[in-house]
């Protein structure tokens, strides 16, 4: 990307404090405007969500509102078992993302396999050359052009985790403004995901722990219970435990839990 000069600097900065409609600037007064407000919004409720769907709501939420030209906007995900859309605005932009899904063709699609950026465009998706079929069938369902920016990671050869999927139902609604606030989003998206990700992971593994910590306690109470009861040592007891498990086809934990619970009855 070339670096911007001051005057591009100048007229960004204008842009951003506009707000998405507006003609003149706000009153400052302390105050931000209102597209700088929405990013302060979105990002302190991103801070606080602790789910994946949460967190991708909040992003389509947001972009329906800061985008200028946005009528529906949608995620696409990746997963093994190939791309589906957990969240979106109205129907319509689902609808919309099963059709790339079905043709392998489409932003939403492309964007996951962009590299760079990750954006991908087509401001008149009837007669433009992007997407030979999914274009025409975008249109009969009534939009006219879209956008979409893949989510992390970036570069590299490595297909992206998903796209942030902003549909207009005009021919040219979307224009620069609704790239570069789109860009902005899917970097908010990306960030919160990669936390919300790394958190999940980490509470399954602490969640693990303690269930392993847990299982090796109820194991060591049932060897205990054998020892003391038929007077053999502990390899004997874990054989005996073992064996009842192979036998009954239970986990092993799950037979010393019921041998701790019924001591009474041996």
């Amino acid at each position: 990307m070339d670096v911007a000069t001051e005057q591009e600097w100048s007229e960004d900065r204008l842009h951003f404090a506009l707000g998405p409609g507006s003609d003149h600037p706000a009153e400052l007064n302390g105050a931000i405007g209102p597209l700088a407000y929405e990013f302060v919004h979105l990002a302190e409720m991103l801070a606080v969500e602790s789910t994946v769907r949460g967190v991708l709501q909040r992003v389509v939420d947001a972009a329906r509102i800061a985008v200028p030209g946005a009528d529906v906007v949608s995620v696409t995900l990746r997963t093994p078992g190939g791309f589906h859309t957990p969240v979106e605005t109205d129907a319509l932009a689902t609808r919309l993302d099963e059709v790339q899904y079905e043709l392998d063709e489409g932003p939403c699609v492309e964007a996951t396999r962009t590299a760079g950026l990750g954006m991908t465009f087509s401001a008149d998706l009837g007669a433009g050359r992007e997407y030979p079929r999914f274009g025409p069938a975008a249109a009969r369902l009534g939009v006219g052009s879209v956008l979409a920016v893949g989510l992390f990671p970036h570069g590299g050869d490595t297909p992206r985790m998903g796209a942030l999927n902003v549909y207009s139902r005009k021919v040219d609604g979307l224009d620069e403004l609704d790239r570069d606030i789109a860009f902005v989003l899917s970097a908010h998206a990306s960030t919160a995901l990669s936390a919300t990700m790394a958190s999940t992971a980490a509470d399954l593994e602490s969640a693990q722990l303690r269930q392993a910590l847990s299982s090796r306690d109820v194991i060591g109470q049932a060897k205990g219970i054998l020892m003391e009861r038929r007077k053999i040592s502990a390899g004997e007891a874990f054989d005996t435990l073992r064996a009842a498990s192979q036998a009954l086809n239970i986990k092993l934990s799950k037979v010393a839990q019921t041998l701790v619970e019924r001591r009474a009855d041996i």
